[in-house]
């Protein structure tokens, strides 16, 4: 088994996120944590990719749709439907539309706990009730109401992978290998090296 430093996890700055010029901010927030970027590249997805990424998860629907129902219901409102599936099949054309309306930016971060760190950082998926400190909770305004009023997805300025296993999976549809670096960073020998033994001269 990988030693958890080994942990990666795909960041996808969406166009919002390019957009609003927010790509060094975003960059700027995981590398401070430790975290080492061994990807990077941008472009403009096509809707089978984004359709082939949300879908790697086979209960993504299931899950999706119902976490959008117990959102309009924690905050006393009546979700747009009742059956999650319906509601995700909104959701994902919606997704699509707003995924393919310009550049994003791919990225894959590696380190000790990689997906973890990052959905911390990230914050929540609504904009709304994200904490502070994390990149949606400060750096954008967006709501699940709002965005279904208007017929669209929430700009919530980033993807972050849900899990380890999520996350490889993911990586390997947005990168192949020659497209990841494997290289050292001088700061890894103050986050991993045990005896912290090589810093003294």
């Amino acid at each position: 088994m990988d030693h958890p430093r080994k942990e990666r996890t795909l960041v996808l700055i969406k166009p919002d996120g390019v957009q609003r010029g927010l790509i060094g901010e975003v960059i700027k927030r995981y590398e401070q944590s430790g975290l080492k970027l061994v990807g990077l590249k941008m472009f403009v997805p096509t809707k089978e990719l984004i359709e082939k990424h949300y879908l790697i998860d086979p209960e993504w629907r299931v899950k999706t749709g119902q976490k959008t129902i117990d959102s309009y219901r924690k905050k006393g409102k009546k979700p747009p439907s009742e059956d999650p599936l319906k509601i995700t099949e909104i959701i994902l054309n919606n997704l699509k539309r707003y995924m393919v309306s310009g550049p994003v930016v791919a990225m894959v971060w590696r380190g000790m706990h990689a997906v973890g760190i990052v959905r911390k950082i990230t914050g929540g998926t609504e904009p709304l009730t994200s904490d502070v400190g994390t990149i949606r909770g400060d750096l954008t305004i967006d709501s699940y109401e709002v965005s279904d009023i208007d017929g669209r997805a929430v700009r919530n300025i980033i993807h972050a992978s849900g899990s380890p296993e999520e996350a490889e999976k993911e990586i390997v549809l947005w990168f192949n290998e020659k497209e990841l670096i494997n290289y050292r960073l001088v700061s890894e020998e103050i986050l991993y090296d045990v005896n912290l033994d090589g810093i003294l001269e």
